[in-house]
Protein backbone atom coordinates (compact mmCIF):
# COMPACT_ATOMS: atom_id res chain seq x y z
CA UNK A 1 0.00 0.00 0.00
CA UNK A 2 1.37 3.57 -1.10
CA UNK A 3 1.05 4.82 2.18
CA UNK A 4 2.03 8.64 3.42
CA UNK A 5 2.63 8.47 7.13
CA UNK A 6 -0.67 10.09 7.70
CA UNK A 7 -2.17 6.49 6.03
CA UNK A 8 -3.54 8.27 3.34
CA UNK A 9 -2.89 6.00 -0.40
CA UNK A 10 -1.83 7.64 -3.47
CA UNK A 11 -2.76 6.83 -6.74
CA UNK A 12 -1.12 7.97 -10.37
CA UNK A 13 -2.45 7.45 -14.16
CA UNK A 14 -0.12 8.53 -16.66
CA UNK A 15 -1.98 8.58 -19.82
CA UNK A 16 -1.29 10.25 -23.22
CA UNK A 17 -3.85 12.68 -22.75
CA UNK A 18 -3.69 13.68 -18.76
CA UNK A 19 -1.97 12.78 -15.74
CA UNK A 20 -4.23 12.25 -12.54
CA UNK A 21 -3.40 11.55 -8.97
CA UNK A 22 -5.57 10.94 -5.91
CA UNK A 23 -5.15 10.82 -2.66
CA UNK A 24 -7.39 8.64 -0.51
CA UNK A 25 -7.78 8.23 3.11
CA UNK A 26 -9.37 5.22 4.90
CA UNK A 27 -12.49 5.50 6.95
CA UNK A 28 -15.33 3.71 8.07
CA UNK A 29 -17.01 2.88 5.38
CA UNK A 30 -13.36 2.06 3.12
CA UNK A 31 -11.18 5.17 0.86
CA UNK A 32 -12.49 8.55 0.76
CA UNK A 33 -10.54 10.51 -2.03
CA UNK A 34 -9.53 13.89 0.11
CA UNK A 35 -6.99 14.92 -2.73
CA UNK A 36 -6.90 15.19 -6.75
CA UNK A 37 -4.94 16.73 -9.40
CA UNK A 38 -5.04 16.14 -12.76
CA UNK A 39 -2.95 17.80 -15.43
CA UNK A 40 -2.61 17.74 -19.52
CA UNK A 41 -0.04 15.03 -20.53
CA UNK A 42 3.60 16.30 -21.61
CA UNK A 43 5.75 14.08 -23.21
CA UNK A 44 3.73 11.28 -24.42
CA UNK A 45 2.64 9.35 -27.49
CA UNK A 46 0.57 6.23 -27.78
CA UNK A 47 0.56 5.70 -23.73
CA UNK A 48 4.98 5.83 -23.80
CA UNK A 49 6.85 8.16 -22.48
CA UNK A 50 9.34 10.45 -25.44
CA UNK A 51 10.03 13.40 -23.60
CA UNK A 52 11.51 12.41 -20.07
CA UNK A 53 11.58 16.70 -18.50
CA UNK A 54 8.15 17.41 -20.06
CA UNK A 55 6.53 14.06 -18.41
CA UNK A 56 8.19 14.89 -15.14
CA UNK A 57 6.89 18.38 -15.12
CA UNK A 58 3.48 16.78 -15.75
CA UNK A 59 3.49 14.22 -12.86
CA UNK A 60 4.95 16.28 -10.38
CA UNK A 61 1.90 19.04 -11.37
CA UNK A 62 -0.42 16.71 -10.51
CA UNK A 63 0.83 15.02 -7.31
CA UNK A 64 1.50 18.72 -5.96
CA UNK A 65 -2.12 19.93 -6.82
CA UNK A 66 -3.54 16.88 -5.26
CA UNK A 67 -0.73 17.48 -1.83
CA UNK A 68 -2.18 20.96 -1.34
CA UNK A 69 -5.62 19.87 -1.48
CA UNK A 70 -5.30 17.43 1.43
CA UNK A 71 -2.46 18.77 2.91
CA UNK A 72 -0.55 15.64 2.84
CA UNK A 73 3.54 14.81 1.36
CA UNK A 74 3.18 11.90 -0.88
CA UNK A 75 6.22 9.72 -1.14
CA UNK A 76 5.30 6.27 -2.61
CA UNK A 77 2.55 5.87 -5.29
CA UNK A 78 0.57 3.24 -7.14
CA UNK A 79 1.15 3.63 -10.97
CA UNK A 80 -1.06 3.02 -14.06
CA UNK A 81 0.52 1.51 -16.45
CA UNK A 82 -0.53 2.27 -19.79
CA UNK A 83 2.15 1.82 -22.32
CA UNK A 84 4.63 -0.58 -23.01
CA UNK A 85 2.18 -2.44 -24.87
CA UNK A 86 1.02 -4.89 -22.11
CA UNK A 87 -0.22 -8.78 -23.15
CA UNK A 88 -1.11 -11.48 -21.46
CA UNK A 89 0.97 -15.10 -20.87
CA UNK A 90 -0.80 -18.15 -19.38
CA UNK A 91 1.00 -20.77 -17.49
CA UNK A 92 0.44 -24.18 -15.94
CA UNK A 93 2.44 -25.15 -13.13
CA UNK A 94 2.36 -28.42 -10.98
CA UNK A 95 4.74 -29.90 -8.22
CA UNK A 96 4.19 -32.73 -5.49
CA UNK A 97 3.36 -32.13 -2.21
CA UNK A 98 3.25 -35.23 -0.72
CA UNK A 99 -0.41 -35.83 0.58
CA UNK A 100 -0.44 -33.04 2.97
CA UNK A 101 -2.88 -30.28 3.57
CA UNK A 102 -2.50 -27.75 1.00
CA UNK A 103 -1.56 -24.59 2.28
CA UNK A 104 -0.87 -20.75 1.47
CA UNK A 105 2.95 -21.72 1.61
CA UNK A 106 2.39 -24.38 -1.28
CA UNK A 107 0.23 -22.03 -3.36
CA UNK A 108 3.01 -19.64 -3.21
CA UNK A 109 5.86 -22.32 -3.30
CA UNK A 110 3.53 -22.93 -7.33
CA UNK A 111 4.32 -19.60 -8.02
CA UNK A 112 8.02 -19.96 -7.73
CA UNK A 113 8.13 -22.04 -10.79
CA UNK A 114 6.60 -18.91 -12.91
CA UNK A 115 9.11 -17.85 -16.01
CA UNK A 116 8.55 -15.79 -19.23
CA UNK A 117 8.86 -17.60 -22.71
CA UNK A 118 12.43 -17.00 -24.34
CA UNK A 119 10.73 -14.23 -26.38
CA UNK A 120 9.59 -12.32 -23.85
CA UNK A 121 12.97 -11.72 -22.35
CA UNK A 122 13.03 -7.79 -22.91
CA UNK A 123 9.46 -7.50 -20.88
CA UNK A 124 8.87 -7.28 -16.83
CA UNK A 125 6.18 -8.95 -15.18
CA UNK A 126 3.44 -5.94 -14.33
CA UNK A 127 1.20 -8.68 -12.59
CA UNK A 128 0.28 -12.26 -11.85
CA UNK A 129 -2.30 -14.16 -10.40
CA UNK A 130 -3.64 -17.49 -10.17
CA UNK A 131 -6.82 -18.26 -12.04
CA UNK A 132 -7.11 -21.61 -11.37
CA UNK A 133 -6.54 -24.76 -9.32
CA UNK A 134 -6.19 -28.69 -9.67
CA UNK A 135 -5.51 -31.46 -6.84
CA UNK A 136 -4.80 -34.58 -8.46
CA UNK A 137 -5.60 -33.28 -12.23
CA UNK A 138 -9.22 -32.28 -10.46
CA UNK A 139 -10.16 -28.91 -11.32
CA UNK A 140 -11.17 -26.74 -7.94
CA UNK A 141 -12.03 -23.74 -7.09
CA UNK A 142 -9.42 -23.22 -4.38
CA UNK A 143 -6.98 -25.58 -3.17
CA UNK A 144 -6.48 -24.58 -0.18
CA UNK A 145 -7.19 -26.73 2.82
CA UNK A 146 -7.17 -29.83 0.70
CA UNK A 147 -5.42 -32.93 0.57
CA UNK A 148 -3.75 -34.76 -2.71
CA UNK A 149 -0.43 -35.80 -4.33
CA UNK A 150 0.10 -32.91 -6.83
CA UNK A 151 -1.01 -29.35 -6.77
CA UNK A 152 -1.35 -27.59 -10.14
CA UNK A 153 -2.03 -23.68 -10.71
CA UNK A 154 -2.97 -21.79 -13.76
CA UNK A 155 -1.14 -18.53 -13.61
CA UNK A 156 -1.66 -15.14 -15.62
CA UNK A 157 0.53 -12.92 -16.08
CA UNK A 158 1.18 -9.68 -17.51
CA UNK A 159 3.84 -7.90 -18.93
CA UNK A 160 4.98 -4.72 -20.24
CA UNK A 161 8.30 -3.60 -22.14
CA UNK A 162 11.04 -3.22 -19.93
CA UNK A 163 12.49 -0.14 -21.61
CA UNK A 164 8.82 1.66 -21.29
CA UNK A 165 9.01 0.49 -17.77
CA UNK A 166 12.25 1.56 -17.40
CA UNK A 167 11.36 4.56 -18.77
CA UNK A 168 8.29 5.11 -16.42
CA UNK A 169 10.62 4.61 -13.03
CA UNK A 170 13.00 7.25 -14.21
CA UNK A 171 10.25 9.87 -14.74
CA UNK A 172 8.57 8.96 -11.38
CA UNK A 173 11.54 9.17 -9.38
CA UNK A 174 12.95 12.73 -10.71
CA UNK A 175 9.51 13.55 -9.19
CA UNK A 176 10.83 13.20 -6.03
CA UNK A 177 8.55 9.41 -5.85
CA UNK A 178 8.36 5.87 -5.03
CA UNK A 179 6.56 3.21 -7.02
CA UNK A 180 5.00 1.08 -4.64
CA UNK A 181 2.98 -0.93 -7.11
CA UNK A 182 2.56 -1.08 -11.45
CA UNK A 183 -1.13 -1.81 -12.62
CA UNK A 184 -2.11 -2.26 -15.95
CA UNK A 185 -4.75 0.80 -16.65
CA UNK A 186 -7.27 -1.94 -17.98
CA UNK A 187 -7.31 -3.84 -15.15
CA UNK A 188 -7.67 -1.15 -12.19
CA UNK A 189 -10.52 1.02 -14.53
CA UNK A 190 -12.30 -3.16 -14.39
CA UNK A 191 -11.80 -2.85 -10.57
CA UNK A 192 -13.29 -0.07 -10.46
CA UNK A 193 -16.22 0.10 -12.85
CA UNK A 194 -17.17 -3.27 -12.75
CA UNK A 195 -20.39 -5.01 -10.57
CA UNK A 196 -19.36 -8.18 -8.87
CA UNK A 197 -21.37 -10.07 -11.28
CA UNK A 198 -20.26 -8.70 -14.56
CA UNK A 199 -16.25 -9.82 -13.51
CA UNK A 200 -17.66 -13.68 -12.72
CA UNK A 201 -20.41 -14.16 -15.73
CA UNK A 202 -17.76 -12.94 -18.28
CA UNK A 203 -17.07 -9.53 -19.26
CA UNK A 204 -14.98 -7.23 -21.90
CA UNK A 205 -13.61 -3.91 -20.15
CA UNK A 206 -12.68 -1.83 -22.85
CA UNK A 207 -10.53 1.22 -22.25
CA UNK A 208 -10.35 4.29 -24.47
CA UNK A 209 -7.40 6.76 -23.82
CA UNK A 210 -6.10 9.38 -25.84
CA UNK A 211 -3.65 7.19 -27.47
CA UNK A 212 -4.51 3.48 -26.37
CA UNK A 213 -7.40 1.35 -26.42
CA UNK A 214 -6.99 -1.04 -23.53
CA UNK A 215 -8.28 -4.17 -23.29
CA UNK A 216 -9.21 -6.43 -19.82
CA UNK A 217 -11.42 -9.41 -19.86
CA UNK A 218 -12.71 -10.87 -16.83
CA UNK A 219 -14.20 -14.37 -16.06
CA UNK A 220 -15.08 -15.93 -12.58
CA UNK A 221 -13.50 -13.04 -10.61
CA UNK A 222 -10.41 -13.45 -12.07
CA UNK A 223 -8.53 -11.05 -14.93
CA UNK A 224 -7.77 -13.69 -17.59
CA UNK A 225 -6.60 -11.63 -20.77
CA UNK A 226 -5.18 -7.87 -21.13
CA UNK A 227 -4.00 -6.10 -24.83
CA UNK A 228 -3.51 -3.04 -26.05
CA UNK A 229 -4.60 -1.57 -29.32
CA UNK A 230 -1.87 1.66 -30.25
CA UNK A 231 -5.52 4.07 -31.33
CA UNK A 232 -7.17 6.52 -29.16
CA UNK A 233 -8.95 9.78 -28.91
CA UNK A 234 -6.28 11.33 -29.80
CA UNK A 235 -6.46 9.81 -33.61
CA UNK A 236 -10.30 11.13 -34.08
CA UNK A 237 -8.85 14.62 -33.29
CA UNK A 238 -5.85 14.14 -35.79
CA UNK A 239 -8.55 12.84 -38.91
CA UNK A 240 -10.73 15.40 -38.12
CA UNK A 241 -7.32 18.26 -38.58
CA UNK A 242 -6.43 16.71 -41.20
CA UNK A 243 -9.61 16.50 -42.96
CA UNK A 244 -11.05 19.73 -42.51
CA UNK A 245 -7.49 21.39 -42.49
CA UNK A 246 -8.18 22.68 -39.10
CA UNK A 247 -5.78 23.44 -35.93
CA UNK A 248 -5.37 20.61 -33.89
CA UNK A 249 -7.13 22.49 -31.25
CA UNK A 250 -9.99 23.49 -32.87
CA UNK A 251 -10.47 19.88 -34.03
CA UNK A 252 -10.29 18.78 -30.67
CA UNK A 253 -13.26 21.08 -29.57
CA UNK A 254 -15.22 20.22 -32.38
CA UNK A 255 -14.99 16.46 -31.35
CA UNK A 256 -16.23 16.60 -28.08
CA UNK A 257 -18.57 19.81 -28.51
CA UNK A 258 -20.46 18.95 -31.73
CA UNK A 259 -19.27 15.23 -32.48
CA UNK A 260 -20.70 11.93 -32.70
CA UNK A 261 -19.99 8.71 -34.53
CA UNK A 262 -24.29 8.26 -35.29
CA UNK A 263 -25.37 9.94 -37.99
CA UNK A 264 -28.43 11.43 -37.38
CA UNK A 265 -31.01 12.83 -39.90
CA UNK A 266 -30.33 16.00 -39.86
CA UNK A 267 -26.69 16.66 -39.86
CA UNK A 268 -26.76 17.49 -43.73
CA UNK A 269 -28.59 20.58 -42.81
CA UNK A 270 -27.08 21.54 -39.23
CA UNK A 271 -24.30 24.12 -40.77
CA UNK A 272 -20.55 24.46 -38.91
CA UNK A 273 -18.39 27.01 -39.37
CA UNK A 274 -14.81 25.45 -39.37
CA UNK A 275 -11.99 27.97 -39.02
CA UNK A 276 -9.07 26.73 -41.33
CA UNK A 277 -4.82 25.92 -40.82
CA UNK A 278 -3.59 29.69 -40.86
CA UNK A 279 -6.12 32.27 -41.08
CA UNK A 280 -6.01 33.93 -38.35
CA UNK A 281 -7.54 37.06 -39.60
CA UNK A 282 -10.85 34.67 -40.04
CA UNK A 283 -11.85 37.10 -43.26
CA UNK A 284 -13.83 33.95 -44.74
CA UNK A 285 -16.29 32.06 -43.14
CA UNK A 286 -15.57 28.62 -43.88
CA UNK A 287 -19.04 26.81 -43.16
CA UNK A 288 -19.69 22.59 -43.50
CA UNK A 289 -22.56 20.48 -42.70
CA UNK A 290 -22.10 18.30 -39.83
CA UNK A 291 -22.61 15.11 -41.75
CA UNK A 292 -18.60 16.00 -42.98
CA UNK A 293 -17.41 15.84 -39.59
CA UNK A 294 -20.03 12.84 -38.63
CA UNK A 295 -18.37 11.09 -41.36
CA UNK A 296 -14.69 11.61 -40.50
CA UNK A 297 -15.21 10.41 -36.95
CA UNK A 298 -17.57 7.06 -37.94
CA UNK A 299 -14.98 4.83 -39.55
CA UNK A 300 -12.10 5.75 -36.65
CA UNK A 301 -14.31 4.10 -33.88
CA UNK A 302 -15.46 1.74 -36.21
CA UNK A 303 -12.14 0.56 -36.65
CA UNK A 304 -11.28 0.72 -33.01
CA UNK A 305 -14.11 -1.56 -32.13
CA UNK A 306 -13.12 -3.52 -35.30
CA UNK A 307 -9.42 -4.05 -33.75
CA UNK A 308 -11.08 -5.17 -30.50
CA UNK A 309 -12.91 -7.61 -31.73
CA UNK A 310 -10.01 -8.99 -34.24
CA UNK A 311 -8.25 -9.36 -31.10
CA UNK A 312 -10.43 -10.87 -28.62
CA UNK A 313 -10.88 -13.80 -31.51
CA UNK A 314 -7.42 -14.37 -32.06
CA UNK A 315 -7.11 -14.43 -28.34
CA UNK A 316 -9.27 -17.59 -27.71
CA UNK A 317 -11.16 -15.57 -25.23
CA UNK A 318 -14.32 -13.97 -26.86
CA UNK A 319 -16.51 -16.86 -25.53
CA UNK A 320 -14.77 -16.12 -21.72
CA UNK A 321 -15.29 -12.20 -22.75
CA UNK A 322 -18.83 -13.12 -22.66
CA UNK A 323 -22.31 -10.84 -23.81
CA UNK A 324 -21.04 -7.87 -22.29
CA UNK A 325 -18.70 -5.08 -22.43
CA UNK A 326 -18.02 -1.94 -20.16
CA UNK A 327 -16.76 1.13 -21.74
CA UNK A 328 -14.45 3.45 -20.13
CA UNK A 329 -11.83 5.98 -20.49
CA UNK A 330 -11.95 10.02 -22.02
CA UNK A 331 -12.77 8.90 -25.74
CA UNK A 332 -15.72 6.76 -24.82
CA UNK A 333 -17.64 9.96 -23.97
CA UNK A 334 -18.53 10.42 -27.50
CA UNK A 335 -21.90 10.37 -28.72
CA UNK A 336 -22.84 7.14 -30.35
CA UNK A 337 -19.65 5.12 -29.55
CA UNK A 338 -22.46 2.34 -27.22
CA UNK A 339 -24.14 2.38 -30.16
CA UNK A 340 -21.31 1.44 -32.51
CA UNK A 341 -19.73 -0.67 -30.21
CA UNK A 342 -22.35 -2.89 -29.56
CA UNK A 343 -23.39 -3.48 -33.51
CA UNK A 344 -19.28 -4.14 -34.11
CA UNK A 345 -18.94 -6.48 -30.92
CA UNK A 346 -22.37 -8.36 -31.03
CA UNK A 347 -22.19 -7.69 -27.17
CA UNK A 348 -24.40 -5.44 -24.93
CA UNK A 349 -22.62 -2.59 -24.11
CA UNK A 350 -22.63 0.36 -21.47
CA UNK A 351 -20.63 3.31 -20.18
CA UNK A 352 -18.40 2.51 -17.02
CA UNK A 353 -17.09 4.71 -14.47
CA UNK A 354 -15.79 4.72 -10.69
CA UNK A 355 -18.30 2.92 -8.27
CA UNK A 356 -17.51 2.65 -4.46
CA UNK A 357 -15.62 5.88 -4.21
CA UNK A 358 -16.24 8.70 -1.97
CA UNK A 359 -15.07 12.16 -2.65
CA UNK A 360 -15.43 12.75 -6.15
CA UNK A 361 -16.75 15.30 -7.53
CA UNK A 362 -19.06 14.77 -11.03
CA UNK A 363 -16.44 15.91 -13.13
CA UNK A 364 -13.83 13.63 -11.79
CA UNK A 365 -15.99 11.16 -11.36
CA UNK A 366 -16.53 10.12 -14.72
CA UNK A 367 -15.72 7.53 -17.36
CA UNK A 368 -12.62 8.95 -17.52
CA UNK A 369 -11.00 8.93 -14.27
CA UNK A 370 -11.89 5.08 -13.85
CA UNK A 371 -8.34 4.17 -13.92
CA UNK A 372 -7.29 6.41 -11.32
CA UNK A 373 -9.85 5.22 -9.07
CA UNK A 374 -9.47 1.70 -9.96
CA UNK A 375 -5.66 2.21 -8.80
CA UNK A 376 -6.93 2.94 -4.99
CA UNK A 377 -9.22 -0.47 -5.72
CA UNK A 378 -6.50 -2.15 -6.38
CA UNK A 379 -4.89 -1.51 -3.25
CA UNK A 380 -8.07 -1.84 -0.80
CA UNK A 381 -8.42 -5.54 -2.22
CA UNK A 382 -4.67 -6.65 -2.01
CA UNK A 383 -4.27 -5.15 1.19
CA UNK A 384 -7.47 -7.01 2.85
CA UNK A 385 -6.14 -10.38 0.71
CA UNK A 386 -2.74 -9.68 2.73
CA UNK A 387 -4.62 -8.84 5.82
CA UNK A 388 -6.47 -12.17 5.39
CA UNK A 389 -3.36 -14.54 4.93
CA UNK A 390 -1.59 -16.19 7.84
CA UNK A 391 1.26 -14.02 9.34
CA UNK A 392 4.42 -16.31 8.56
CA UNK A 393 8.02 -15.40 9.93
CA UNK A 394 10.97 -15.07 7.87
CA UNK A 395 12.94 -17.59 6.52
CA UNK A 396 16.63 -18.06 8.89
CA UNK A 397 19.21 -16.97 6.61
CA UNK A 398 22.59 -19.26 6.40
CA UNK A 399 22.93 -22.70 5.07
CA UNK A 400 21.21 -24.33 8.34
CA UNK A 401 18.26 -21.68 8.14
CA UNK A 402 17.62 -22.82 4.39
CA UNK A 403 17.84 -26.22 5.33
CA UNK A 404 15.21 -26.13 7.71
CA UNK A 405 12.40 -24.20 5.99
CA UNK A 406 13.23 -26.48 3.30
CA UNK A 407 12.51 -29.46 5.39
CA UNK A 408 9.17 -27.11 6.92
CA UNK A 409 7.93 -26.97 3.28
CA UNK A 410 8.43 -30.34 2.21
CA UNK A 411 7.62 -32.86 4.68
Amino acid sequence: MAKTRNGVIAALDIGTSKVVCFVARVDGQGLRVVGIGHQPSQGMRSGNIVDMEAATRAISSAVSTAEEMCGEHVREVIVGVSGGSAASHNQSLDVAIGHHEIGERDVRRVQTHIHLPAETADRDIIHSEAIGYSVDGTPVRDARGMFGERLGVDVHLVTAASGAMRNLQVCVRRAHLEIAERVVAAHASGLSSLVSDERDLGVTLIDMGGGTTSIAVFYEGHLVHVDTIPVGGEHVTRDIARGLSTPLAHADRMKTQIGRAVAKPNDEYDIIDVPLIGEEDRTRPNHIPRSILVGIIRPRIEETFELVRNRLEASGVDKLAGGRAVIVGGACQLDGVPEVAAAILNKKVRIGGPLRLAGLADSTGGPAFSAAAGLLAFAMHHHAAAQAQPVTTEAPSGRIGRIGSWIRENF
